[in-house]
């Protein structure tokens, strides 16, 4: 009953992470491919996971200098970076945007061998709101992030900037000759956890079956020698003499 209890928790877990996926891919459909809303404070102030790939639409400059790359951020299985340059708007604040991803470099370990350099001037940007990361417990050279820690990240300027959420970029005008690898749509995709509940369902049934044919064996064992023994065989009593006299009696009527 503990296996099966374990198997039937484990079952409502792989049910709960495919609620989760189901929620991810109803707000990437909803949100991904809508017309850009205009910038607004309140979008980048608070994080909600309703207006998360939400795509928003501002104008402002650029601040290179403060440019930062993220560590240890694959793509398609390959090691990389991503580029967060803070673009700076007309209200006076900042929103980090994420320019997108850089492989590994060959000159030098530990820095890509070449960052393309943001627009100058005013640009507008249409940036998709994602979420601030978590501080990690690791340390990462000048210039570097350890993740898209944007309290950390906006400690280092001197202007105020968005800690809720950044902007992932979906497009720049003008536009630069060169730019990092965009990541690609997010995958519409349930994955296998509807199949694997099915299966630790299974597996707390067939726990039962399992024990209950081993308990026939053991009885089966533990009996062997009543199980197979043969049937006793019931003989016939001949009749005595007196027996068969009374019976002819009997059959006469007297």
């Amino acid at each position: 009953m503990v296996l099966a209890a374990a198997c039937t928790a484990l079952g409502l877990w792989q049910l709960d992470r495919r609620d989760q996926a189901a929620a991810t891919v109803s707000t990437v459909q909803a949100n991904y491919d809508r017309e850009p809303i205009a910038y607004d404070p309140s979008l980048f102030d608070t994080y909600e996971e309703s207006r998360e790939w939400m795509p928003v639409e501002m104008t402002g400059t650029y601040d290179s200098a403060n440019q930062r790359i993220v560590r240890n951020r694959p793509l398609n299985g390959r090691p990389g970076y991503e580029v967060l340059v803070p673009l700076r708007l007309q209200d006076g604040t900042a929103v980090v945007i994420n320019r997108g991803w850089l492989p590994i470099g060959n000159r030098e370990a530990g820095h890509p061998d070449e960052v393309p350099q943001a627009p100058e001037g005013e640009v507008t940007v249409t940036a998709r709101i994602r979420p601030g990361e978590p501080v990690l417990n690791r340390s990462a050279p000048e210039g570097q992030l350890a993740s898209i820690d944007l309290a950390g990240y906006g400690a280092q300027l001197d202007y105020p900037m968005h800690a809720a959420a950044y902007g992932l970029l979906a497009s720049e005008s003008p536009a630069p000759a060169t730019t990092p690898v965009a990541p690609a749509k997010p995958a519409i995709d349930l994955g296998p956890h509807l199949s694997y509940s099915m299966q630790w369902f299974a597996f707390g049934v067939l726990l039962f079956v399992g024990f209950g044919y081993a308990v026939r064996q053991q009885y089966r064992l533990d009996h062997e020698d009543e199980l197979d023994a043969p049937a006793p065989v019931r003989t016939r009593r001949r009749p005595s003499s007196e027996e068969e006299e009374d019976a002819i009696l009997d059959a006469r009527g007297l």
